[in-house]
């Protein structure tokens, strides 16, 4: 039986997995084998952790102490935004924990620069060491605005409210957006896959496919969805999320 360690991004927790962990459920008639949900420190079930002092590779330690702990083995790591920025440093302290990473929509910064200089100050475009925003971040300074048009371009209404209305409870360490050290060269000892949305309205198709690039990912799957695919497409990442803990 396959396990699965489902690892959020920025700003989200554990519970943005529900939806495709149910689908994984229906699917197989529950017999998929294993869902395990991870916190980040600061998110979700660790909410009230304090936080001030913690690394991105402290955090990635966790996170692999967290899967050890429950008694995991040969692991189909999968994670999502902000996420695959922690996947490196986890697939660097324990490879051999993990039979495939599954990059969802992840975001790596170049050698050097940190998530917040990788984001930038401007428009889509407007460089090619930046991701930029989708509208102008001097005039959208609404940040349910903002975070509805970067993130729940393919929501219907009341799937917006419901994402919108988690939004904000959940921080990262302070410490991983100023984290400079990507070095990806022990990336590849593990099989990896990365999942391009293609309504991605923050990270756009040619950055995720950059960013595919980085992390050494030999399969690619679209989904016709925007960032949160795991919530207006649980079904088809589902589907996909098998078929790629098949491969080996």
């Amino acid at each position: 039986m396959i396990g699965y360690a489902f690892l959020h991004g920025g700003g989200q927790g554990s519970w943005v997995w529900q939806e495709t962990v149910e689908a994984l459920h229906r699917q197989t008639d529950d017999a998929f084998g294993r869902a395990f949900v991870l916190d980040v420190p600061g998110c979700g079930q660790k909410r009230e952790r304090a936080t001030g002092d913690l690394s991105l590779d402290d955090v990635a330690r966790e996170l692999v102490s967290d899967i050890e702990s429950a008694g995991m083995k040969k692991v189909v790591l999968v994670g999502h935004s902000q996420g695959g920025q922690a996947m490196v440093f986890m697939l660097r302290h324990r490879p051999e924990l993990f039979r495939r990473a599954v990059y969802i929509s992840c975001s790596i910064p170049l050698p050097g620069q940190n998530g917040l200089e990788m984001i930038g100050k401007g428009r889509h475009g407007s460089s090619d060491r930046e991701v930029g925003w989708p509208f102008d971040p001097d005039v959208v300074t609404d940040m349910n605005e903002r975070y509805s048009l970067m993130f729940c371009n393919d929501m219907t209404a009341e799937q917006n409210a419901a994402f919108l209305g988690k939004l904000g409870k959940d921080m990262w360490p302070m410490r991983s957006y100023t984290e400079t050290n990507w070095s990806c060269d022990h990336l590849g000892a593990v099989p990896a896959s990365f999942v391009v949305c293609m309504q991605d309205a923050i990270l756009t198709v040619p950055w995720q496919e950059k960013f595919a690039d980085r992390v050494k990912a030999e399969r690619r799957i679209h989904i016709d969805a925007g960032h949160q695919v795991m919530t207006t497409r649980p079904h088809a990442l589902a589907e996909v999320l098998r078929h790629e803990a098949d491969l080996i």
